[in-house]
């Protein structure tokens, strides 16, 4: 979280200069440290000068666009990202989540709600390791597979590494932690993403379908993560914590 001594700092990825500056002042009013870039080349050059606890990026961009950025920003660090998207466009805002941003909010916007989407990634991101409660597992161990929460990825039964996007692995997370447990699409939001769910937001779906071809589960009969009708998911298997 930011604070007076060590304010968290904020990459703005906007081409309207006019939306970049109202919103860094307003979050410099609300204690975060902004820095702006019109476009990717200029988010490339800010990563390598600076250090970013978040960026807000823009799906419409000259040049490499939100998505590819969130994309290739996956396959080199875990940033949090918000994505900026166009109302009424949800296969945007779909497509961002699976790209690996965190959180997405649609414009037009007003900077409270993004500045309230900024505190709650920024608290759930920092909740994560590496810095572990002592009571807290490094590995768990369920149908073959290995959850390493201190490096962060998955292992398949087969010892090969299974990158996960932010999305996924916190995903991932809250079903181990709750195995055998019956979690709605609410409570999964509200989990994953500090967030209750619209009656249109099937974001949650879309991650669970993408864990599921993480785990290499068979779409029409899965077998790790169950869908519970009416009710949610349930991750059906033994977990054994390390």
């Amino acid at each position: 979280m930011a604070s007076m001594e060590n304010p968290a700092h904020i990459l703005i990825v906007d081409d309207d200069r006019e939306i970049s500056s109202l919103l860094a002042e307003y979050l410099e009013k609300n204690g975060y440290r902004t820095l702006t870039a019109s476009d990717g080349k200029a988010m490339w050059r800010t990563l390598d000068e600076a250090r970013v606890d978040l960026i807000v990026l823009d799906l419409n961009l000259p040049g490499d666009d939100g998505l590819t950025l969130c994309r290739n920003l996956r396959t080199r660090s875990n940033i949090p990202v918000i994505m900026l998207t166009a109302r009424g466009e949800p296969v945007d805002r779909i497509l961002g989540l699976e790209m690996g941003a965190d959180d997405y909010v649609p414009k037009p916007f007003e900077p409270r709600e993004l500045f309230a989407r900024i505190r709650s990634v920024l608290r759930r991101t920092q909740a994560l390791p590496p810095h572990l409660e002592h009571d807290e597992p490094r590995q768990v161990r369920f149908a073959g597979w290995t959850m390493d929460f201190t490096a962060r990825h998955l292992v398949n039964p087969e010892g090969v590494v299974v990158a996960l996007s932010g999305a996924e692995f916190r995903l991932l997370k809250i079903f181990l932690e709750h195995a055998n447990r019956v979690l709605s699409r609410d409570h999964l939001l509200n989990l994953t993403q500090g967030r209750d769910a619209d009656p249109f937001d099937r974001s949650i779906d879309l991650q669970i379908s993408r864990l599921r071809q993480k785990l290499g589960e068979d779409a029409r009969s899965p077998q790790i993560i169950k869908t519970v009708r009416n009710e949610g998911y349930v991750l059906a298997t033994q977990v054994d914590k390390e």
